[in-house]
């Protein structure tokens, strides 16, 4: 290579733009955009939060959509794609908690008549979760080809039929009684 191929090449790569995160919550990046995996979409950051518990940092949630919105009933009559991405910050987080997190914010946001009608699939999705620690990540998508895909770092632990499903799962974050109000607008992307 001749000296200006060299610094041509040098210049191009010193200038090529480097990855970037929408936000930083705490410390933790979160990206602006992911890909849904097998289905060709990329989603959008929406917005994220910490989720506080007993003035403890527990995880940053953030949500994913094809294209932003503030109004969660508009989310949440949504058939499309969705992802809620939680990073775990508490060192650890068992299995117990996180199955009785679930549990309790789908009774505060559900009608006892669609608690039971999912009462199948809830118990499937419980059933898909370890203990969790600082670092960890659970990624929640709604791919309507397959239903409801659950990632622990990155690893498919099963899937759950129904976008009924997901979007009472959306509830627990963006529902009438959401476990924090807080991070709802957060995942909301409101600055309130």
């Amino acid at each position: 290579m001749n000296t200006k191929a060299i610094v041509l090449l040098l210049a191009a790569v010193l200038c090529a733009p480097l990855p970037t995160h929408a936000m930083k919550v705490g410390d933790i990046a979160i990206p602006d955009a992911l890909p849904l995996d097998g289905s060709g979409h990329e989603l959008l950051l929406n917005g994220a939060g910490m989720r506080v518990k007993f003035f403890m940092d527990i995880y940053v949630g953030a949500l994913y959509l094809p294209a932003r919105t503030a109004d969660p009933k508009t989310i949440l009559a949504d058939t499309g794609a969705a992802s809620v991405l939680m990073k775990f910050v508490y060192k650890e987080v068992s299995r117990d908690k996180i199955v009785a997190g679930w549990n309790d914010g789908l009774a505060s946001n559900l009608e006892r008549t669609e608690l039971d009608a999912l009462a199948g699939r809830i118990a499937q999705f419980n059933a898909l979760f370890t203990t969790v620690r600082r670092g960890d990540s659970i990624r929640i998508d709604y791919n309507p080809a397959t239903g409801t895909e659950v990632r622990i770092n990155e690893e498919l632990r099963g899937t759950v039929a129904g976008n009924d499903f997901f979007r009472a799962l959306l509830r627990i974050w963006l529902g009438e009684h959401p476990v924090s109000t807080a991070l709802k607008s957060a995942m909301l992307g409101r600055q309130d």
